[in-house]
Order: C-alpha cells, then structure tokens, then sequence
C-alpha cells in the first residue's frame, strides 16, 4: 500500500514544534490547535475509530484529538507542524502502526510521554487481495494488484471483538499513566463493551441465516468483518481504498456477481463511488453504502461507531436476503 510519508524536514519540528512554520502546509490547512480541559490526560489519536474508543474509555478524564480531519483518508494522512507537536506533547498517542507511516513518524522521531501501539493488542492478519487479472493467462498486471498482493489488512476495527479487546488494553494504558482514574477507565471500559458485545449479538443474529454469503464491496476493508461473521468479501480492488481495477477484474466481478446471484456493489462514504456504480449499472446491480468508520461526516449514515456498524448490518442484511 503506498501511502503518503511525513513532511522530510520533520526531525526540526522536534525542538522547535511550532516554530518550524516552514515545514508545514501552511495555517490554511493546518487544523485548529487541539486544547485540554485542565486536569485532564490529552490524548491523541490517529484515526476515528480509535477516537472512539479513548473518548469512550477515558471519560471525562481525558481530551482526545483525532490527526485524522473528518473527511480526509486516513491512509493518506500528512501531519502538520502543530500535528506533531500534539503528538509529542501527548500523554498518550494511540495508533496503529504501518497503517499511517506519518504518524509512525512522529511517533518515532518526536516521541510521545506514551504511544499505544494498538497492533500489540489485536495483532494484523495478512490476507491475499490478488485479484483474477494477476493469475489469468494474457491479462495485464496493474501496479495496483501487485501491491494488493497479500497485504496486511489494517481494518481490524470492523470486528466488533477486537475493538472490546482494545477498549480493555486502553483502560490499562490510560490507568497506568493515571492511576487515579483507574476504576473510572475500567468501568467505562466495560459499559463499552457491552453496547458492542450487544452490536456483535446483532451481528451474529442478524447474518446468521441468508440466502447469500457474499457481498461485493469498493475495496477490501472488510476481510475481519467477513471473518467474525462466515462472510466472503468481493473486493473491487485490494486494500488501497484508491488503487483502479483492471479491465480483466472489472469484468471477472460481472461475472461472479450473476454467477453468485448477488444484487448490490457496495461503495464507501470517504472515497469516489464511480467505479461501483459502473459496474453496478453494467452488471444491472443497485448500490449502496458498507461504511469502513474510518471517520465520521456529514453523509456517513450514523452519528458514532456504533450507529454506522449497525447502519451497515442492515445493509448487509437487505443485500443478502437474511432472515
């Protein structure tokens, strides 16, 4: 997955934070400084879902600042001059390493009082995205699908389970740095997993019985949720939210999506839904949105988390003709 590095004069930032202007994009698009409520951990986190997660645990003990701006794909994630002093002046930063090498970075060079890496919680899978166009005779092979080939995928938050496991490992995180709270984070922990404990029975219950196991989807983010819940994903590209199918896979989807009976070419809420929608029309299939929470907008369909996996249950549900 090729994905946008830090800034290169990023190792001045270190002990000049904001006085190293000159290395950002400027004011315009640098977002407004981040401000902790007094007596309160400031925590900085890298995406949306792990946002959620510190404001859910940490409570009215923590302020949380999320790197990412809504809107944007995380995978392309640059850091500002002001981004990497939050980060350094952090006291906490929780993040998923690989997934975005600018907040690696930043990690690494301008070191937090403490980093949550959360792939030390809920280790990565490594799954295959190839697609037919590399392993057909005569097909050309885009740059795209080569680097698609047996990637790492970083959507582990998509199973409900993990993103318990990882509420759990914060509390801990957050405890250890303040002591104090620790009984305020473990409760909060709780209370969160059970409202997901609550959206995985849902989850389980609801796809449980279906006229279809198979869904077709813009790029390849839901391999976890297809694993917790016997589903096959059908990705139109791998796990570059911005890589192009080749001709050779557009076609091969057509021809699974009859063969297979399916009815829907899912598109996603932060990258363009063109390609799906033209196969979809093409195929004589409808569209609709299977949202990967990687942020939260105006036109996702939910106001948090939790609102946007049950939002995609049902979607999936009416895909498939569950039950």
């Amino acid at each position: 997955m090729i994905l946008m590095k830090i800034k290169p004069c990023l190792a001045a930032i270190v002990p000049l934070f904001l006085a190293v202007a000159g290395c950002s994009a400027g004011a315009a698009s640098d977002p407004s400084p981040g401000t902790s409520t007094p007596g309160t951990l400031r925590v900085v986190a890298g995406l949306y879902p792990l946002e959620y997660l510190a404001d859910a645990v940490g409570g009215d003990r923590v302020t949380v600042e999320n790197l990412t701006v809504p809107g944007t794909e995380p995978h392309d994630l640059e850091l500002t001059a002001r981004q990497v002093a939050a980060v350094a002046e952090a006291d906490l930063v929780v993040f998923e390493r690989t997934l975005q090498p600018a907040v690696d970075d930043a990690v690494d060079t301008a070191p937090a009082r403490r980093a949550l890496d959360v792939t030390t919680i809920v280790p990565l899978v490594d799954r295959d995205t190839s697609v037919a166009a590399e392993e057909t005779p005569g097909a050309e092979e885009s740059e795209a699908d080569d680097h698609d080939h047996g990637d790492t995928d970083p959507h582990l938050w998509l199973d409900p389970t993990n993103m318990i496991d990882l509420a759990h490992g914060l509390a801990d995180e957050l405890a250890s740095i303040d002591p104090d709270g620790a009984t305020v984070y473990t409760a909060n922990a709780e209370t969160l997993a059970q409202r997901l404990n609550d959206l995985d029975a849902a989850f389980s219950t609801g796809l449980a019985t279906c006229q279809r196991r198979t869904f077709i989807t813009s790029h390849a983010a839901f391999g976890y949720l297809a694993d917790r819940y016997d589903l096959a994903q059908i990705s139109i590209s791998g796990l570059a939210p911005d890589a192009m199918p080749s001709p050779a896979r557009i076609a091969e989807i057509t021809t699974l999506a009859h063969d297979e009976g399916l009815t829907t070419v899912f598109f996603e809420t932060l990258t363009s839904p063109e390609v799906a929608e033209t196969i979809a029309r093409d195929a004589g299939l409808a569209t609709d949105v299977l949202d990967p929470v990687e942020g939260i907008t105006d036109q996702s369909h939910g106001s948090d988390y939790a609102e946007i996996m049950e939002s995609n249950l049902t979607a999936l549900r009416s895909a498939n003709g569950c039950s």
